[in-house]
């Protein structure tokens, strides 16, 4: 008769209300910033910075299709109406740029226009070009345009202020059709048009960017699209849709996870008292690993919480191993004997075997790591000290135990282990022979799916943005020094250009020239009686009265004496979200990007630019690949120190050659098959791929340490296989759960774990346990 379970379900209600509580206190992290790695060096500390806050995370691109180019076009301008006042929103673009409707910012640079204007035709004045330019004039007022040009044209003769709003258009590729911006180089019937968005907050903002995809969906709504679709990409809509499949991968695998191992425990044990048993050392160790992240790293992220949920089969390892050994009415001191030493080695292996993880460097790797060995640890500290007490004041036992015929047979499978070298052997020759390819940036580390990967890059070719993989940054202590050795770099830029380096360069002294610059500009400027005498010989033979001209040479006297622009002067204007993406302010100084449309030669523009002081320039590319092998160095270097000392630390336990020589044959074997398996899929081997087969190392020594303890009677090997067994089968099942996540990094830790978890059990059983006429002269 069962005694009385009283003491075992307060526990469980105790478990219960701290993790309820942990959970409650502690949010989880959505956004990608909480997952990107450190800089090491010059070039990686400016890549982060900016991708962490930087202006340039802060754009949506929008592709509108499934309708004709008319109604595309009508959509767009709906939705540029609707957003346009949306404070969430800095710029709403789509093309149709002009300053009607900003009688400001038309206005300042209608009075700066001779500073600003980059061709220096707009600003000759002698009076053979102002003849010229009269006589253009004449031609534009008596043609059908007359109204549009009429309030300007007379005080714009040269054609500055037309210049100048040329300069400061967005520089994209994109056909103009309808009035505003199409895909270039579609077919009739699959025409897209497009916008350009940009909201106040940083795309990896994720508290203040939720919303921003919606409310754009809601205004294509509004716009009454019919069947036409809706394309959104950029960092922010990134950053949501991640953190919304990141949430969706949560909820699956803490439900799936929950019930693989609620079903296979009761299967194995039909008991739930022992499903309330084993419950509590997870609910304890699942807060105290929220705990413990909270405290190292600030918070935790929702990744790490995935990971350690799936956890759930690993660290549910060491209370199913203490009960599924006892045997009914047998003490707890009894059962601990057999299995403690073997249980405590294990933890210690399975924490050693997350060494990589842990100290690779990598913020959400590391998570991942810490997460998982607090959990273990703490479920191993639980299951030996709280539980072996509880399980038996609740007697608490497998329900099938003793002696199995069939697992007699297969034990009896050992004897063929000289045949089990065959595929490790073959898996070998397949690394040797078709060594898997190395990822050589950090792509696998980003939570966004392949999908919305493509759709970016498509949209961004469609705009024809410049090539963001390579740039060049300016630094200098106010935005007049940056702008200033940005107009130093022109030339240089322009010689490379013209070689066929680059092409296409944007920077931010094209949109605004320097003080000095404007200055320089000014004093090519006539004087008063110059221009007079210049206007009355140029409009000699037209027909334009004595001082038609009049405002135009008011205009260019203002010019002469006024104030320089200024960043200052844009604030709060259009021109200002042109401007910011390509001149901003940091802690270290003002910044500015030198964007080329395409770099042909990296070396030669290296080479140009190397003399010139404060230009970085980057090729970020090759940063990410920097930053992927140093920390790939750390990982390797941990990973070989976790397994040093694992090594170590069984030698010094075991002391037994044999025994010592068997648990690391069954663990190389996997680590031989498991790799070559990965290479056989086809797909390049990451960093986390790394990182998950060591993990998988260390699950794989704990089965083999169990399997390789000696001396074990007919019924004790029994309990052995069928406990590794269900442990094995919540493993497998609870990391494949993860195949089935959106979320890149999960599903290739799932796929990688769950098959290295079967190739664990398989290697155990077959090179660590003990051949059937051992273990019977053993308890002889």
């Amino acid at each position: 008769m069962r005694r009385s379970p009283k003491q075992l379900a307060l526990v469980l209600l105790a478990s219960v209300i701290f993790a309820a509580t942990v959970l409650g206190l502690i949010p989880l992290r959505m956004d990608m910033a909480g997952f990107l790695p450190p800089a090491h060096d010059v070039g990686t500390r400016f890549l982060l910075r900016e991708v962490h806050g930087g202006v340039a995370s802060s754009f949506i691109t929008a592709g509108i299709e499934g309708a004709p180019p008319d109604q595309l076009a009508r959509i767009s301008r709906a939705m540029q109406d609707r957003l346009g006042q949306n404070p969430r929103f800095s710029a709403v673009l789509n093309g149709s740029f002009s300053t009607v409707g900003n009688d400001g910012l038309r206005d300042l640079l209608f009075t700066h226009r001779y500073l600003l204007a980059p061709d220096a035709t707009t600003r000759d004045f002698s009076a053979t070009s102002l003849a010229a330019a009269f006589s253009s004039t004449l031609d534009s007022l008596e043609s059908s345009a007359e109204p549009l040009l009429a309030p300007f044209i007379l005080r714009d003769p040269t054609g500055a202020f037309p210049d100048t709003l040329r300069q400061i258009r967005p520089n994209v590729h994109a056909e103009m059709r309808e009035g505003v911006w199409f895909a270039p180089g579609r077919k009739a019937g699959q025409e897209r048009a497009l916008m350009l968005f940009r909201t106040r907050a940083s795309g990896m903002d994720f508290a203040a960017q939720k919303d921003a995809p919606a409310v754009i969906r809601a205004a294509f709504a509004a716009a009454h699209p019919g069947r036409t679709r809706l394309l959104l990409s950029g960092p922010a809509v990134l950053a949501v849709e991640s953190a919304r499949a990141m949430r969706s991968d949560i909820d699956l695998i803490s439900l799936a996870s929950l019930g693989i191992v609620i079903c296979v425990l009761y299967w194995r044990f039909r008991s739930l008292w022992v499903l309330a048993a084993i419950g509590g050392p997870f609910l304890i160790s699942l807060g105290m690993a929220m705990i413990v992240v909270r405290l190292c790293f600030g918070f935790v992220h929702g990744i790490a919480f995935g990971f350690g949920m799936t956890m759930l089969g690993v660290s549910l390892d060491y209370p199913v191993l203490l009960i599924g050994h006892r045997d009914a009415g047998e003490g707890p001191d009894a059962t601990l004997r057999r299995i403690a030493p073997s249980l405590r080695l294990a933890a210690l292996m399975a924490a050693l075997g997350l060494s990589g993880m842990i100290f690779c460097g990598l913020p959400g790797l590391a998570q991942l790591g810490v997460f998982a060995a607090t959990g273990l640890l703490t479920a191993a500290v639980v299951t030996l000290l709280l539980m072996p007490r509880l399980i038996v004041t609740a007697d608490l036992a497998p329900n099938v135990s003793g002696p199995s015929v069939v697992l007699e047979r297969a034990e009896r499978l050992r004897h063929l282990r000289g045949l089990y070298l065959v595929p490790v052997l073959g898996a070998l020759a397949v690394l040797i022979l078709h060594p898997p390819p190395l990822v050589t940036d950090l792509s696998a580390l980003s939570p966004v799916p392949a999908e919305a990967k493509a759709r970016e890059a498509m949209l961004r070719h469609d705009l024809g943005t410049p090539q963001s993989a390579r740039l060049v940054a300016v630094q200098g202590q106010t935005a007049e020094q940056v702008l200033e050795r940005e107009e130093v770099l022109s030339p240089v830029l322009d010689r490379l250009s013209r070689a066929g380096f680059v092409s296409g360069v944007q920077d931010a002294a094209a949109l605004l020239p320097s003080s000095a610059l404007q200055k320089q500009r000014q004093g090519s400027l006539p004087d008063d009686a110059a221009l007079s005498a210049a206007i009355d010989t140029a409009r000699n033979g037209l027909p334009f009265r004595p001082r038609t001209f009049e405002p135009f040479r008011k205009d260019v006297a203002v010019a002469r004496i006024q104030s320089p622009l200024t960043p200052d002067n844009l604030r709060n204007t259009p021109l200002e979200q042109g401007l910011s993406p390509l001149l901003f302010d940091r802690e270290d100084g003002w910044w500015g990007l030198v964007l080329p449309t395409e770099v042909r030669n990296m070396a030669a523009l290296r080479a140009a630019l190397a003399r010139y002081p404060g230009v970085l320039v980057i090729d970020l590319n090759a940063e990410l690949r920097s930053l992927t092998a140093y920390h790939t160095r750390l990982t390797l270097i941990w990973t070989l120190a976790g397994s040093a000392a694992a090594m170590l630390i069984l030698f010094l336990v075991l002391r037994d050659l044999r025994r010592l020589l068997k648990v690391l044959g069954a663990v190389g074997s996997v680590m031989v098959m498991l790799p070559a398996i990965l290479a056989l899929r086809g797909e390049p081997l990451s960093l986390i791929h790394f990182v998950s087969i060591q993990f998988v190392a260390g699950v794989a020594l704990d089965y083999a340490l169990f399997f390789a303890r000696p001396q074990l009677d007919g019924a004790e090997r029994a309990r052995t296989i069928r406990t590794l067994l269900t442990c094995n089968v919540m493993t497998v099942l609870s990391f494949g759960c993860l195949a089935f996540c959106h979320t890149p990094l999960l599903r290739e830790i799932g796929l990688t774990i769950s098959c290295g978890a079967f190739l664990s059990l398989l290697s155990a059983f077959m090179l660590a346990g003990q051949k059937p006429d051992v273990a019977a002269q053993g308890a002889a």
